[in-house]
């Protein structure tokens, strides 16, 4: 069973869907326990990091999420999932995120000719060789953001230019993120849902 956490983020219910197009056994929830005994998690977002880390402490779901993370169990963060998966965030201020992967969220510059928000679909370059991330090279996917992440090179899978190298995928072992949509971005982003179903499959992990 994969669990999208559910913490009013707006994009829940879009990715459940993509899931059960799929055929993938998933449920909505907000339940320390059933995200904890997951076999995989997804934390979708979309809106503002403070509102989202604000939303996360409120159903005491933050130290669920490291739990989970730690044990070993395939986690996926979505967009705004994806950057709340990293040190501290400066939207609005200066907000900690999960620390689950160094790094931090910033603001896409506004010199470089490109329209902020990145909103639409751009192209993919994979980085660094990943089954979940080799599907979207040289394939385009859908993008609403205005901060991106920066982290260090070996954690960054997939890239796409937009006056800056923006991360587009990222892991650290069990847990990946996805700054695009998959569930925005036709066949290629159910592929990669695909992938990360087979992940779970696969998962060789122990929960402590």
């Amino acid at each position: 069973m994969i669990i999208v956490i559910d913490y009013d983020t707006g994009n829940t219910r879009n990715v459940k869907k993509a899931l059960d197009f799929l055929g993938v056994e998933n449920k909505l929830s907000a339940d320390p326990q059933e995200i904890t005994n997951a076999d995989g998690v997804i934390l979708p977002g979309v809106g503002a990091f403070k509102k989202a880390i604000d939303a996360l402490n409120e159903r005491q779901l933050i130290p669920v999420i490291q739990q989970v993370a730690k044990q070993g169990t395939p986690m996926l963060g979505i967009c705004l999932g994806m950057q709340l998966l990293f040190d501290r965030s400066l939207e609005f201020g200066d907000t900690t995120g999960l620390s689950l992967i160094k790094g931090d969220v910033i603001p896409i510059p506004t010199n470089l000719g490109v329209k902020v928000p990145h909103m639409g679909w751009d192209l993919n370059q994979v980085a660094h060789s990943d089954p979940i991330a080799d599907i979207f090279d040289q394939q385009f996917s859908y993008f609403v953001h205005s901060f991106y992440v920066k982290t260090s090179a070996d954690k960054v899978l997939v890239t796409t230019d937009y006056g800056v190298q923006i991360p587009s995928i990222v892991r650290q072992n069990n847990v990946i993120g996805m700054q695009f949509h998959p569930e925005k971005s036709g066949q290629v982003g159910l592929n990669g849902l695909t992938k990360f179903k087979e992940m779970v499959e696969n998962a060789d992990y122990s929960r402590n």
